[in-house]
């Protein structure tokens, strides 16, 4: 207080309160006011949200409740045309159905042709086609039953309305179950449903007193409904699909509720859910933490066993990017091409190919990245490079490298080092040139007989006449015409018996290394003048037929002909042994059918009229060192099967009726040459 002139006490200015204080304290409280209005708020939303989702579950469980139904009754329909019943067994069986399944009103028995041959009514209703007649509803069973026959399952037809005689109606749906009975349409069995009935007979009594539920279309049509819900002021809906083949219908469920009460004790349960809440975040962030840290002790144990693996493994391992630079090698690749995985990761021409490969390498990567196709999963073969600079075969399987979004990232490669199976397969091919020559070697020593009387005719021919020259060269003047006649003779019988041995010298020193185009007639005219000399000493007559227009084969020709002359040295010697009374050999060689992806092949035939093969023989004829022949070394046809098999062919015999054996291979013919 001051004092006025004159003693009078007069009053100071009033201290007001800070804007700044006041605002902060009105700051509180609204965010006070605004926390409590939103935890209102939100346990309002959260009730809102629970009966929402009791209705959907409801909904669902309904949905699951009517498929399963139905599922049963598609069951009961066609257990009842089990067996072939007659018609008043199925008659009766029918009426069993009716009255344990009140949703169908009608179901029939129906022809090929949709002809109504039985039909059974519900007991519980009057007939609901008495009023317009079941023809009017032959569109919807039409309907139903060419989906059912589509799918070859059973089908629905959308709904119809049905008036009744009572002035109201029924929404129905047609079921229809195609029968079949091997593999033969032989009828139908329609059902018709009524979606009232289905809905008060599958759906539980506790929903249809508190919940409104409905079949209705896709635009919100109501078809049928079923059950009476108390009003309220809050209207909770779920929709539900029911997709069945041939129809589709939306099942509604509608449920009724009062809007929750605003404050339940707000402030007590405020604190309590919040004390709540602080516990169950508190152990669920332990909780989460402890997962964590076993999730990344099981995370490094699967690294570490994935590292094990890939060490163990003696088949490289190679990731490659999309921009085909090496981002991922194993030790076994590493140990394969003799580079370190430092000098190996980043490179896009990577330094195990080789020189002279590099660049056709590199068009092969490029194309195959643009194209971004997946590789064959049966792979590809190429050459790499060791450090030292030797080349080595590898077969390459690749797949593309997928990441956990499901977008590629680069390809992965298993490489195998097939040096050793390329070796083992040469000895293989060098050990089966081997026997072959050891098969021709043994064919010649057998024909040395032969060769020798078969040349001692050419031999004395060409003495004659060099006697008969000489003798006319002793007379003055020498006849000239006597004298060419005898040379002409001397040179004819001079080619005749080098014919002889060029066929039995070409025949066991020829060996071509890789397959050729051989002309079919070219093969067997090679192979005449040895079967010829044994077929004039035991007296058969031989004869080959070569079809017109064959195409070359793609073959190697020593090895074939050394196939047609064991067999049709094996047939001339098995009619010498049965001592056949008119021994004949036919040569053939015809046209097969095209086999799937437009390859053809040529068939190859040596046909006997000999005793044929023995059924106790049959099963070991192409084994190995087994044999009828006291000299024999039991490897002429399992050599044949094998010569056979490598150019992709099969070797088989069959009997020649009346008398005799058949033995047929076939061999690729030359691909682009119609035959």
């Amino acid at each position: 207080m001051l004092a006025a002139p004159g003693g009078a006490p007069v009053s100071g200015p009033r201290r007001r309160p800070s804007w700044r204080r006041l605002s902060l304290w009105g700051l509180l409280g609204g965010l006070v006011l605004a926390l409590l209005a939103t935890l209102v708020w939100l346990a309002a939303r959260y009730e809102a949200s629970q009966a929402q989702s009791n209705v959907e579950r409801d909904g669902a469980d309904a949905l699951s409740d009517i498929r399963s139904a139905l599922t049963r009754n598609v069951q009961d329909l066609q257990a009842l045309q089990a067996g072939h019943p007659s018609s008043e067994a199925w008659q009766q069986q029918a009426d069993q159905l009716l009255r344990v399944n009140r949703e169908w009103v009608r179901i029939e028995w129906r022809g090929p042709r949709l002809e109504i041959l039985a039909a059974a009514e519900t007991p519980y209703r009057p007939p609901v086609f008495a009023r317009l007649g079941r023809a009017n509803a032959q569109a919807e069973v039409q309907q139903a039953c060419a989906t059912g026959r589509r799918l070859s399952s059973h089908a629905y037809a959308r709904s119809h309305f049905v008036p009744q005689l009572d002035g109201l109606g029924l929404e129905l749906m047609e079921l229809c179950v195609p029968q079949v009975s091997a593999g033969q349409l032989t009828g139908y069995l329609v059902a018709t449903y009524s979606l009232g009935e289905l809905l008060a007979a599958r759906i539980g009594p506790q929903l249809g007193r508190s919940q409104e539920v409905s079949f209705t279309e896709a635009d919100g049509t109501r078809l049928a409904m079923h059950g009476l819900a108390r009003r309220g002021s809050r209207v909770f809906t779920a929709l539900q699909l029911l997709d069945l083949p041939g129809s589709t219908m939306v099942l509604r469920m509608d449920s009724w509720r009062s809007q929750p009460d605003l404050f339940p004790n707000v402030l007590t349960a405020l604190v309590t859910v919040m004390s709540i809440a602080l516990v169950t975040v508190m152990f669920m962030l332990g909780h989460d933490t402890r997962r964590r840290l076993q999730v990344e002790e099981d995370l490094a144990d699967a690294l570490a066993f994935r590292k094990a693996m890939e060490d163990s493994l003696v088949t490289g391992l190679r990731a490659r990017d999309l921009q085909g630079r090496t981002t991922y090698v194993n030790p076994a690749f590493c140990e394969m091409v003799g580079f370190s995985a430092e000098a190996l990761l980043g490179q896009s021409e990577p330094p195990y190919w080789p020189p002279e490969l590099r660049e056709e390498y590199s068009r092969r990567q490029t194309v195959r990245l643009a194209a971004g196709t997946t590789p064959p999963r049966a792979g590809f073969e190429s050459v790499f490079m060791r450090q030292d600079g030797t080349r080595f075969p590898v077969l390459i399987i690749e797949a593309p490298l997928i990441n956990a979004l499901g977008l590629q990232t680069g390809w992965m490669s298993a490489v195998l080092d097939i040096s050793e199976q390329r070796r083992v397969e040469e000895l293989s091919r060098a050990s089966q040139e081997r026997l072959q020559a050891t098969a021709r070697l043994a064919t010649v020593g057998e024909m040395a007989s032969l060769l020798s009387h078969e040349l001692n005719q050419p031999l004395a021919a060409i003495a004659s006449y060099a006697t008969g020259s000489l003798n006319l060269l002793q007379h003055e003047p020498a006849a000239a015409d006597d004298l060419r006649l005898a040379l002409s003779r001397i040179a004819e019988q001079a080619d005749r018996a080098g014919r002889v041995i060029k066929s039995v010298h070409d025949f066991v020193r020829r060996r071509v290394q890789a397959r050729e185009l051989v002309a079919p007639p070219a093969l067997l005219e090679a192979i005449m003048p040895l079967v010829n000399l044994q077929a004039r000493k035991l007296g058969v007559r031989v004869e080959s037929r070569v079809a017109p227009g064959l195409p070359p084969v793609l073959c190697d020709r020593t090895m074939v002909e050394q196939v047609l002359l064991n067999l049709a040295r094996n047939a001339m010697q098995a009619m010498d042994e049965a001592s056949a009374a008119q021994p004949s050999l036919l040569l053939q060689v015809r046209a097969t059918a095209a086999a799937e992806g437009g390859q053809r092949w040529l068939e190859f035939s040596v046909t006997d009229v000999g005793p044929g093969i023995a059924d106790e023989v049959k099963a070991q004829l192409f084994t190995p060192f087994f044999t009828t022949k006291a000299e024999g070394m039991g490897l002429g046809l399992s050599l044949c099967r094998t010569v056979v098999e490598q150019h992709g062919g099969a070797l088989a015999f069959e009997s020649n009726l009346p008398r005799g054996t058949i033995f047929r291979f076939t061999l690729p013919a030359a691909p682009g040459n119609p035959t």
